[in-house]
C-alpha cells in the first residue's frame, strides 16, 4: 500500500506542469502526511522538484480539494537519480 501511494503522489507530477501556484500572499499552513491522512485531491497545482539522488527526499505537493480549499502537503519520496544502468 505505502509503494503504491508513492507512485500516485509521483504520478501526479505531470498534472502539475499545466497548473499555476496559488498566489504568495495566501499561503495555506504544511500539513505533514502520514498513512493515516485522509486526502481530498480534486486538482495537484504543484509538486516539488526530486533532486537526482538515489536516496529518500522530503517533498511537497500543493493541490485544491473539492471544497476550493488549497493544502500544502509535504511527504518523503525516492529522489530521482536510481536508475538501473
Amino acid at each position: 500500500m505505502k509503494p503504491l501511494l508513492m507512485l500516485a503522489l509521483l504520478g501526479l507530477s505531470s498534472l502539475a506542469l499545466a497548473d499555476e501556484p496559488p498566489p504568495a500572499g495566501n499561503q495555506p499552513a504544511v500539513q505533514q502526511y502520514d498513512y493515516s491522512v485522509n486526502l481530498d485531491i480534486k486538482r495537484v497545482i504543484s509538486l516539488s522538484t526530486l533532486p537526482n539522488v538515489c536516496e529518500v527526499v522530503p517533498a511537497t505537493m500543493t493541490y485544491e480539494d473539492h471544497q476550493g480549499q488549497i493544502h500544502v502537503l509535504e511527504y518523503r519520496a525516492m529522489g530521482e537519480g536510481c536508475g538501473e544502468g
